[in-house]
């Protein structure tokens, strides 16, 4: 017999004296030695899984392991393409930046937005450039005010370090 080990305990590594017993049908056979419940089992040529170690006594069910293992694999495998990973996309500035450059990466940051990506709009500060973190939060808020029509800002402009930092969610449309 293979062995599948995915955190249930099977058949011999069962330590428990007693156990409360479910047969593979889902009737309840009540509290049985582990080694009668494991008997029982391969009279009907199945496994005994522990399915609850925490109760008092452990739950063990009859049935067939391997299936039951390919059964819990297929759901968490449907779970998870029901995940939508979200990607944020960043765009960096520079205290400095012109009004023309502020509009292009606007632009880029429309088509992200678009896509339904999250945007991390960044100024990063060098030297003593950080004294006017007021400039930053300006830049920021004129970026956005290019958006506004197609998103909203999620996390309001924050200075972390030496960036300040706004990020923008496309809205629901």
């Amino acid at each position: 017999m293979k062995i599948i080990n995915k955190g249930f305990l099977v058949n011999e590594e069962i330590k428990a004296k007693e156990v409360r017993t479910i047969a593979s049908d889902g009737k309840q056979l009540g509290i049985l030695q582990v080694d009668e419940a494991f008997r029982l089992a391969e009279e009907s040529e199945l496994d005994l899984v522990m399915v609850s170690p925490n109760a008092k006594p452990p739950v063990c069910k009859i049935m067939n392991y391997g299936k039951f293992i390919y059964e819990q694999s297929k759901r968490e495998k449907k779970s998870r393409k029901k995940q939508k990973v979200i990607v944020v996309k960043e765009i960096r500035l520079s205290p400095s930046i012109e009004e023309h450059d502020i509009s292009v990466k606007a632009n880029n940051a429309r088509k992200f937005l678009q896509s339904g990506y999250k945007v991390k709009v960044s100024v990063r500060f060098r030297g003593r450039e950080a004294d006017y973190s007021f400039t930053g939060r300006k830049i920021l808020n004129n970026f956005y005010s290019k958006l506004e029509d197609i998103c909203s800002i999620e996390k309001k402009a924050k200075l972390e370090g030496r960036n300040m930092v706004m990020i923008l969610s496309p809205n629901k449309s």
